[in-house]
């Protein structure tokens, strides 16, 4: 069943103001809304707002006999509108899809590591001590490893390498990993 528009030019006296126009065709137009959408409260929400833009132009509206027009013509330009914005799906899930974080490893581990990597370069020739602390304890470049020791950066290099190569092979370290 269709509900007529305006059938006269004397129903341009029925709606002398916007809150008379909404009370009376509210449920048709809101019929008209859930016509353009699934859900009944998207539906009431595009009415609002077709609503509201009508209201802002109430004065410039110079036939009200064709408010229903004006309104239906306001529905579906917000939907297209709509339609046409980028929307970002949302879908529930039963796991979250962060991966879970890391467990904390135990401090009495990482205490204990630390003092088996602090035995095996006291065990290191003093040189290669000197040099590995200097390098990796106090960060410095090999540049400046090499002026703090008074040696060449080729020898820092090899002696550091030759320092890294005894700790890989410590058998302390090799049971703490």
């Amino acid at each position: 069943m269709t509900t007529p528009v305006c059938t006269s030019a004397s129903n341009a006296t029925v709606f002398p103001s916007f809150s008379s126009y909404v009370r009376a065709r509210r449920p048709v137009l809101l019929r008209a809304s859930r016509s353009l959408t699934a859900n009944p409260n998207d539906a009431e929400d595009l009415l609002q707002t077709a609503l509201t833009k009508t209201f802002v132009a109430w004065e410039r509206i110079e036939d009200h006999r064709a408010l229903d027009g004006y309104v239906r013509r306001a529905l579906i330009n917000t939907r297209t509108s709509q339609w046409r914005k980028r929307k970002v799906e949302e879908f529930v899930c039963d796991e979250l899809p962060e991966p879970d974080p890391a467990p904390a490893p135990d401090p009495a581990e990482l205490q204990g590591l630390r003092d088996a990597m602090w035995r095996a370069v006291m065990r290191l020739p003093p040189r290669q001590r000197a040099m590995v602390v200097l390098r990796y304890y106090e960060d410095l470049s090999e540049a400046q490893t090499a002026e703090v020791m008074e040696v060449s950066v080729g020898t820092v290099k090899s002696a550091v390498s030759r320092a890294l190569a005894k700790l890989r092979e410590d058998p302390e370290l090799a049971l703490s990993a």
